[in-house]
């Protein structure tokens, strides 16, 4: 991530999913992508994923195998040229953090967790570039390993989005382990997903929409084996999905399934897909589904060359966000200016890209705010609540812990608020930050010489001039308390 990011001829997409993860490339040429390579390995990750939901030895092994060998492909690429995205396995693995880390040294670039309603969007941008243009409402499901993602839209726009929590592998292990299929637990694991369907039935049931659309490797896999038996010309619709249904339970040994079309590495999460599958298009009206070649992996790629050509979504995330609590813009302007020129002042210490830092520390500043529309006593921990949890388009979740990281710390006590170490970047943005905000406090545009801000190992060293502050004795005794905050938390603020 960069404030504007460099262009590049290649870029490249990492979908770590929790059936299997996935590598595409790109060429960019004359603004648009020619997709020319792709890899994928059938990791099974949320297969290792224990009742306590803790991945097991074996599957994290599998994820980095695989990602070494995606990272020996990617070789060579800028780090801005590459993205990695991690799905619903990696959101709700309690050791995930210890994965993570293993991961991206396996990868040898960053890998951003997303969350679900993130993934939807993105699967959609991904879909909706793979099939013809239209004015009419998509409605696009697509079945993970352990989420499914429904999205509504138009064009390459989505306005409804949720994510399920169920999946090809999870409901395989639930209602399959023993690789039986029967009457019995063909239906447990429907009626299983017609509940969670349920609560989404009002908004995504098929009144809504003019077209169904499926993406991912279940999709794909039910179009294939209907059209390969003769059951439809390639769409997914009820009556092929009722055949199938037969044709499951009468071979009742799911290692025996041999049917054309399902590869031997799917098998074994099918029955679950299909399950979820078959109570969608019970519980929505789902007559038929076409099937798009396009996914989350596309519109990660399509995500990417937005930010090459300057049409980043988060920018506009932020700019909604702003408008949506009503943030005093004249406010926003005075404290990011200060902000960004103390930043200006000690960013070349960092070990984070300086453009990383501006764009995060320019973030923090519009949107430090938002918690006032709540309540303007602790407006800092609701700002920081919205930040962490809100959904917000184009942002990972690591993202969106560093902004409410920033924002939570922009006042007041930081000994609860999970400053880092004195050498982290982020406690030097956090300074930044608080510093910009604290000489704004009386919200009026005037003159203001820029302090001087250093900081080493030791602390932080704040130089201004003694003439002005003599002409603004309330600033001078809140620099006081700020030191006194900053003592309080084991890190020394040097007044000058």
């Amino acid at each position: 991530m960069s404030a504007r990011e460099p262009r590049f001829n290649e870029i490249a997409a990492v979908d770590l999913g929790s059936n299997s993860f996935r590598l595409q490339m790109a060429r960019v040429v004359d603004d648009q992508l020619v997709f020319h390579d792709s890899l994928r390995d059938m990791v099974r990750l949320g297969a290792g994923l224990g009742k306590d939901k803790t991945l097991d030895a074996d599957s994290m092994k599998r994820a980095t195998d695989c990602l070494r060998r995606f990272g020996e492909r990617l070789r060579g690429l800028d780090p801005h040229a590459v993205r990695a995205v991690a799905t619903n396995t990696f959101r709700v693995a309690r050791n995930a953090p210890q994965l993570l880390d293993a991961a991206q040294e396996a990868l040898g670039f960053p890998i951003e967790i997303i969350a679900g309603r993130e993934e939807a969007r993105m699967i959609f941008v991904g879909v909706s570039h793979g099939l013809p243009f239209t004015d009419q409402t998509r409605m696009v499901m697509d079945i993970g390993g352990g989420s499914t993602e429904f999205i509504i839209g138009q064009g390459f726009e989505p306005h409804e989005m949720e994510s399920l929590y169920m999946g090809c592998v999870s409901y395989s292990m639930k209602f399959f382990a023993d690789g039986r299929l029967t009457e019995d637990n063909l239906e447990r694991a429907e009626i299983a997903a017609r509940t969670e369907i349920q609560a989404i039935r009002s908004r995504f049931s098929a009144g809504v929409w003019n077209e169904a659309v499926g993406s991912s490797g279940t999709a794909r896999a039910l179009g294939e084996i209907l059209r390969l038996n003769g059951w439809s010309n390639g769409d997914i619709t009820r009556q092929g999905l009722q055949k199938l249904r037969a044709a499951l339970i009468k071979c009742r040994d799911l290692r025996k399934l041999q049917l054309p079309g399902l590869s031997e590495e799917r098998a074994p999460s099918f029955p679950g897909g299909f399950a979820i599958m078959s109570a969608a298009f019970d519980e929505l009206d789902i007559e038929k589904m076409t099937v798009a070649s396009g996914a989350l992996r596309e519109g990660v790629l399509y995500e990417l060359l937005g930010r090459m050509y300057h049409h980043d979504t988060r920018e506009a995330t932020v700019a909604r966000f702003r408008r949506r609590y009503h943030v005093d813009a004249q406010q926003v302007r005075r404290v990011e200016a200060l902000a960004l020129r103390l930043l200006d002042q000690v960013v070349h210490k960092f070990t984070m890209e300086p453009a990383v830092a501006e764009q995060y520390l320019t973030w923090a500043a519009r949107l430090h705010e938002i918690g006032i529309s709540i309540a303007h006593s602790g407006y800092h921990k609701h700002s920081a609540y919205i930040l962490e949890n809100a959904d917000m388009p184009g942002f990972s979740r690591m993202e969106q812990q560093m902004l409410g990281l920033l924002v939570r710390c922009q006042r007041r006590s930081l000994t609860k608020a999970g400053l880092p170490s004195v050498a982290d970047d982020r406690c030097a943005m956090v300074m930044v930050l608080r510093l910009a905000v604290l000489m704004h406090r009386n919200r009026q545009n005037g003159e203001m010489p820029t302090p001087k801000l250093g900081w080493n190992q030791n602390g932080f060293r704040l130089e201004l001039d003694a003439s002005w502050l003599a002409d603004n004795l309330l600033t001078e005794a809140a620099l006081k308390a700020e030191a006194a905050y900053w003592r309080d938390a084991g890190i020394s603020l040097m007044l000058e």
